[in-house]
């Protein structure tokens, strides 16, 4: 083709061009490496251009420089094509992996590919900040070339979910889901991650996926505190929380009171809050709601007038802590049915 075209003068015909591309696309498709595919071009001009005249020196390479290009075109658009094919595959296989979606043993099969031994007991760490993570958001790709790069070829996944970061790691390797907690905090100034259990087989991943988002979600309702939640140190809260009308009912029962404060039942909840977040400790309550130490004093005298449960006396403190825990994990009073 180059020597006809050098020998006629003429163009490279718009069959030709899109011959090219085809080529070039055989040869993405192939695994050829473009670089020895040029270096073939470029053979192939030299030795047409020892067997023409001087003349035609300018006019083959113009033609040589379409061919190239036409090539390269068809190389780097097969190339595209098959990354598209290779993040719908990922993202199906995720979306599948993470809601049990599909048969448990061609699921095991598919993760093989993305480096996954389900058969393995996996954990599950799911990052959420301040803006939601989508697919080659700068900030998520950093976070997963850090872990990569850190910990190699360990069978680790990380992907983006419903505007989350998540982390698939083994089971018996916890450091790979505290080094990605690590990077996704730093990364989203003040974000936060829930870290799922161990569990084994496919079902396992999906299993520590939802507990990783039920830290979460119990994080932002409980106003727990710390960047990192284990859902491990969390389990005491859906056990409260699993007869919901008899955890109503001791909510009503023992805070239903409140109600008749001044101003509602709020200030006086939100003192129960502090007093057992900081280990009945009077200061660091009066400290963390910005009050003084007499204030805060008057308040715990308040309760204990209105709900005749003493949140200093150590045999009435349980039933007042656990109820102002049920009123978090149910919203009271704004949530209850009473």
């Amino acid at each position: 083709m180059l020597a006809d075209a050098c020998t006629t003068g003429r163009r490279l015909t718009r069959d030709e061009l899109e011959d090219r591309r085809r080529e070039g696309e055989r040869a993405a498709a192939a695994g050829v490496r473009l670089r020895l595919l040029i270096r073939a071009h470029l053979a192939a001009a030299h030795e047409t251009q020892t067997q023409s005249p001087p003349s035609v020196a300018a006019h083959m390479f113009a033609v040589v420089e379409r061919a190239v290009d036409a090539f390269v075109e068809g190389y780097e658009r097969a190339q595209s094509n098959a990354v598209r094919q290779e993040e719908a595959a990922r993202r199906e296989f995720i979306d599948d992996l993470l809601y049990g979606r599909s048969d448990l043993g061609k699921l095991a099969e598919r993760a093989a590919r993305f480096g996954l031994r389900l058969s393995q007991a996996h954990a599950v760490a799911v990052a959420e900040g301040r803006e939601p993570y989508g697919d080659g958001y700068p900030v998520a790709r950093g976070i997963e070339e850090a872990v990569l790069a850190r910990f190699g070829n360990r069978h680790i996944l990380v992907a983006t979910k419903e505007g989350r970061l998540v982390c698939v790691a083994s089971g018996d390797q916890p450091e790979v889901l505290t080094y990605f907690a690590k990077r996704a905090y730093a990364a989203t100034d003040g974000g936060r991650v829930g870290i799922g259990r161990p569990h084994p087989g496919p079902g396992g991943v999906v299993h520590s996926y939802e507990e990783a988002l039920g830290a979460l979600e119990l994080a932002g309702r409980m106003a727990l505190d710390g960047p990192v939640l284990h859902a491990v140190d969390l389990l005491v809260y859906p056990v409260l929380g699993r007869d919901r009308q008899a955890m109503e009912d001791l909510v009503e029962s023992t805070l239903g009171p409140l109600r008749q404060a001044r101003g509602g039942p709020g200030p006086l909840l939100d003192t129960l809050h502090a007093y057992f977040d900081t280990g009945c400790v009077a200061t660091e309550a009066a400290r963390l709601l910005s009050l003084s130490v007499r204030a805060l004093t008057y308040r715990l005298q308040r309760i204990h007038t209105l709900t005749r449960h003493d949140p200093a006396d150590p045999r009435h403190r349980y039933t007042l802590q656990t109820a102002a825990i049920g009123a978090r994990l149910i919203g009271w009073p704004a949530g209850s049915s009473g």
